[in-house]
């Protein structure tokens, strides 16, 4: 069933919808968490900072399954959270520099995957904020990985990171919702 403008799959823009509300959440309850485990890079910390590539995967395969389109740029963002996943393990023996610096090269290259598929999903509804969410990272990433080499390395940073891209999801979610709600009534 696609809508009036015959360009949004209906199915798609819901799933997509009630992803982004998902990601959102978890995204808010992700940074508080990180920030209640304090500055230091403990057994938590570490736990967490893994966590958060390996529900970006799980992000992914729900919205590979949910779409035709842009399945190989869902694979590659699957393919970079996994090592981001494993990176941050190996990273965190290392210290928190190190951390930050396999985190900003997630952000870059997650970021430009996620740009790549808003741009081409921008007639869908809803992606601008994922569009600039998608440039945001990048330039996030830029940021870890200079943060990383100073005496102001810190977990407050992925965590903002964090909750940004959660309110984006937010913003995108609320956008598709409005979006469908037009379309229901005509």
């Amino acid at each position: 069933m696609t809508t009036d403008l015959g360009t949004r799959p209906a199915g798609l823009a819901m799933s997509l919808r009630n992803l982004y509300y998902v990601r959102f959440g978890f995204a808010a309850a992700w940074a508080a968490l990180v920030v209640a485990t304090g500055a230091t890079l403990g057994p938590a910390a570490t736990a967490l900072l893994i966590l958060y590539p390996l529900f970006d995967v799980a992000a992914a395969v729900v919205d590979f399954r949910a779409s035709t389109e842009n399945r190989a740029a869902l694979a590659v963002n699957m393919a970079l959270s996994l090592l981001a996943a494993t990176g941050l393990a190996f990273a965190a023996a290392s210290g928190l520099p190190a951390v930050l610096r396999v985190w900003g090269a997630w952000a870059i290259t997650a970021g430009i995957v996620q740009l790549i598929v808003a741009i081409r999903r921008r007639r869908l509804g809803g992606q601008w904020p994922q569009i600039l969410s998608g440039a945001l990272s990048t330039i996030a990433g830029t940021g870890f990985l200079l943060q990383a080499g100073t005496d102001a390395a810190s977990l407050t940073g992925p965590a903002g990171y964090a909750t940004l891209g959660g309110l984006f999801f937010l913003a995108s979610a609320i956008r598709l919702h409005r979006a469908s709600t037009r379309d229901d009534r005509t």
